[in-house]
């Protein structure tokens, strides 16, 4: 997003532009210089303007070249598709007796086709690069093309029998609906520009990356980014089971990109990997809890090698801290301070939590009927279904003081892609997603952390909001107090919930850094 580069398809729409305008000045219709004398001058201004915008605009960035095809490269198939049927407009017109009528009679029941395919033609480009001022560009050049056209029509047109009522009203309300849905469009893709900049790497020694890496026979997708590639590395290890946040962990990079280079992945199985490598493992067989073990163990081969060090930081939320946890027992030569975010402790928090809220309730003489008969459901069969029952009735009874919606940036994010979309719809369908990850969620029901040891060999640290009741902050304090490190602290942050390090980056990643750095005195 916002690459600047030579783009060859804006060479190519700016030829497909300027051509047949070439041809269309020697062969204007004869009576059209009596139309210009009444042309409005701010539009002329307009048109002019945004035609050289659009034109210089769709040269210099890269990010309108053709890159791997997904399900947004329609929007530059469409781009084409307008400048297909702008070039066939012209033909239609020179063939024609090349009249004001012709010039203005409606192609493929687009009216002004000659000034309306283009502009839209650059707006879909500019959806397809994700670029906001393409899109801007584009808009001034349709509000001055359009119009000056649209005025001309009128004139040539004058003694047109006008719409029905009922046509008039289906025209307006297509063309409010179209007008916020493409409004929508520009401000979310303009947000997404304002983060890109606003977060943009610069530095001679920075790094800005996002990709996929082959690991274990696996494309896998990776977000690189820190301002100064010697940094510390910071392995981030998302929660779930397969629940990737990339994306969102954006805005916690940029609180961190300072002194640390932050490493975030989609595991296997889930978000962009998951569709990444659907030829090779359709049933997602390979899922397993073992397997991204030594996913992770590729990774951070390939973190060290890459960037000329020793050890990472891992760095796990919820689901997240089972695997760091498991690994940096496992590698300890690898990883030089292990962080628990959220982190998980012994098999039965679930039951903690709402035996906790059946007691909150009862002590303030509420029904807790439907809540005990859940509980005996969930205990009968542990599922996710069932557990989720539960939560919704007991929820209530443990609220979380501060929360923020983090959806707005997560839709904002300049690493929102389309297959993320697509994974968080899947995610809606909850048996389906469950079936497709159903060995990570049988793990989770039958392991826990301890099963892995208790004995760290490097300087650990544990963050969670005081809030939390999805890895209930008393099942943390429990596992910290059990283990032994060479140095452990643990700190809550007041008020936050589970999804801290999204819905507050910035005193998460405040309370990331002082933990490291007293983990880190004396060692």
């Amino acid at each position: 997003m916002i690459h600047f580069g030579f783009s060859y398809i804006g060479l190519l729409f700016l030829l497909m532009l300027i051509i047949p305008n070439i041809n269309w000045n020697q062969h204007k219709p004869k009576d059209y210089v009596r139309y210009v004398g009444n042309e409005n001058k701010v539009l002329l201004w307009l048109e002019r303007i945004g035609r050289v915008l659009v034109c210089c605009i769709s040269l210099i960035f890269s990010d309108f070249n053709v890159r791997a095809i997904t399900i947004w490269s329609i929007w530059l198939g469409l781009a084409f598709l307008a400048m297909l049927c702008y070039e066939a407009y012209w033909i239609k017109y020179f063939k024609s007796e090349m009249r004001m009528e012709d010039l203005y009679s409606s192609f493929l029941g687009i009216p002004v086709a000659g000034a309306s395919l283009p502009v839209i033609a650059y707006f879909f480009l500019g959806i397809y690069g994700n670029n906001i001022f393409m899109l801007i560009a584009a808009a001034i050049f349709g509000i001055g093309h359009i119009g000056i056209h649209l005025a001309h029509r009128k004139e040539v047109y004058f003694h047109k029998k006008k719409r029905g009522i009922v046509g008039r009203i289906v025209r307006g309300f297509l063309v409010v609906f179209l007008t916020l849905i493409l409004a929508m469009i520009t401000v979310t893709i303009g947000a997404r520009n304002y983060n890109a900049i606003k977060g943009a790497m610069y530095g001679p020694h920075s790094i800005e990356e996002e990709g996929y890496i082959e690991i274990n026979g696996q494309k896998q997708y990776y977000l690189i980014r820190g301002d100064n590639v010697n940094n510390p590395i910071i392995i981030w290890i998302h929660g779930g089971p397969a629940s990737p946040d990339t994306m969102a962990t954006f805005y916690l990079s940029n609180e961190l990109a300072d002194e640390y280079t932050i490493i975030a992945y989609n595991q296997r199985g889930c978000g962009r990997t998951y569709f990444k490598n659907l030829d090779t493992d359709p049933k997602n067989e390979t899922a397993t809890f073992e397997q991204l073990q030594e996913d992770l163990d590729c990774l951070i081969d390939y973190a060290v090698e890459r960037f000329g060090q020793n050890k990472v930081i891992l760095t796990g939320h919820s689901f997240g801290t089972m695997v760091g946890s498991k690994y940096a027992m496992d590698h300890p030569e690898k990883v030089s301070y292990y962080i628990g975010v959220g982190q998980m402790g012994a098999l039965g928090s679930d039951l903690y939590v709402f035996r906790d809220a059946i007691d909150i309730a009862q002590n303030q003489g509420d029904d807790t009927t439907a809540m005990e008969q859940a509980i005996s459901a969930y205990q009968e069969s542990s599922t996710i279904e069932s557990m989720l029952t539960i939560r919704e009735l007991t929820d209530a009874y443990h609220p979380v003081e501060k929360t923020r919606n983090y959806i707005i940036d997560t839709y904002t994010s300049p690493y929102m892609d389309l297959d993320d979309i697509r994974w968080f719809l899947l995610q809606l369908n909850l048996s389906k997603f469950v079936k497709i990850n159903q060995s990570l969620f049988d793990y989770i029901g039958q392991e826990d952390v301890y099963f892995y040891g208790t004995e760290f060999q490097m300087p650990v640290g544990f963050i969670s909001g005081s809030c939390d009741w999805i890895t209930p902050v008393q099942y943390t304090k429990d596992y910290y107090h059990t283990i032994t490190a060479p140095k452990k602290e643990m700190k809550l942050i007041e008020g936050w919930g589970h999804m801290l390090p999204l819905e507050n980056p910035k005193e998460f990643a405040s309370a990331l850094k002082q933990m490291i750095a007293e983990l880190s005195v004396n060692e």
